[in-house]
This record gives structure tokens, C-alpha cells and sequence, in this order.
């Protein structure tokens, strides 16, 4: 088997789509480093253990997402546009269903979803007070929206449901 020279980055990357593809229980040295055709040893010379590793996937996973609120923050376009390009970048990011899966048996991980929630449902609560929208509850119904759709329907009608959701807040204002 040839070995190829791999980063901490490769080993995040790999795990964040294995976490998308298996659950986490695929977030173990063996089976990845099958999945990128090398040894155990390039696995350990990045990560203390499993754990170590799984908290860099966790890290990776938050910078990301706080990431993009920072994107939305600087986005121009009216706040429509920004609400509605804000939710789409949420409901196209297939690492989001998995981390909340994960979520459920990681208390560590659902920590992380929780500071990223936040972030997520103070900009939504802001946006909308600038679209004239001042009951929060609204913001918090979008971000429901934005974390259960997925969960029961495919990428397409999610999307859908949210462009309806948004039209209807909008109808309130």
C-alpha cells in the first residue's frame, strides 16, 4: 500500500465526511485511515487519541459555522436577500444534520451546536427587527425550521419550506 503524507486538516476533512456518510462511530483512527489509504501512525503523529481528534472535527465544525454568520454579518443586499441566502447556506451544509446527530450522545459536541445556535438566532433576531419584525419568537421559529427540515424531507423541499416560512414572517411585518 503506498502511503501518501497527510495533514491534520486531511484527517478533519475525512472525518467530517465520514461523520456526514456513517455517524460518529466512524470518527476512529482504523477506518480512516483505510478511507485515505494510509496507516494508523499518520493518524496518532496528528492526534493524542480519538478523542483529541474528535474535538478537532468539533473545532473545525464550529469555526465553519461561525464563519459563515460572520459572512452573513458582512453580506450586502437588502435584509430579505441576506435572511434568505443566510438560510440556504444553513440548509446546504450536510455537516450540520450529522454534528446534531452526533450531538445527541456528545455532550461536548452539543455544546458546540448550542454556541453556534446562538450566534445563528442573534443574527436571525437582529435581521429581522431590521426588517420591522420585533417578536423574537419569529427568529427562533426560523431557526427550528433551518435545523428540523432537513430532518424530515429532502434538500429541495427544505428549501422550499423555508422560502415559504420567510414569506410568511414577511407577510407580518
Amino acid at each position: 500500500m503506498k502511503h501518501q503524507r497527510l495533514n491534520k486538516q486531511s484527517w478533519v476533512d475525512r472525518g467530517l465526511a465520514a461523520l456526514v456518510l456513517k455517524g460518529p462511530t466512524a470518527l476512529a483512527a482504523e477506518p480512516l485511515a483505510r478511507d485515505l489509504g494510509t496507516t494508523k501512525g499518520s493518524f496518532y503523529w496528528h492526534f493524542k487519541d480519538v478523542p483529541d481528534f474528535q474535538s478537532a472535527v468539533v473545532k473545525h465544525w464550529q469555526g465553519q459555522a461561525f464563519a459563515k454568520i460572520l459572512t452573513a454579518l458582512e453580506d450586502t443586499g437588502s435584509a430579505e436577500q441576506r435572511l434568505r441566502r443566510f438560510g440556504k447556506e444553513i440548509l446546504n451544509d450536510s455537516h450540520d444534520p450529522a454534528m446534531r446527530a452526533w450531538a445527541r450522545s456528545d455532550k461536548a459536541v452539543a455544546k458546540a451546536i448550542a454556541q453556534v445556535d446562538t450566534e445563528r438566532l442573534t443574527y436571525l433576531t437582529n435581521l429581522l427587527r431590521h426588517l420591522g419584525i420585533k417578536n423574537d419568537d419569529f427568529a427562533q421559529s426560523l431557526l427550528a425550521a433551518l435545523v428540523g427540515l432537513p430532518a424530515v424531507t429532502t434538500k429541495t423541499a427544505a428549501a422550499k419550506s423555508f422560502e415559504t416560512m420567510v414569506d410568511l414572517v414577511l407577510a407580518l411585518k
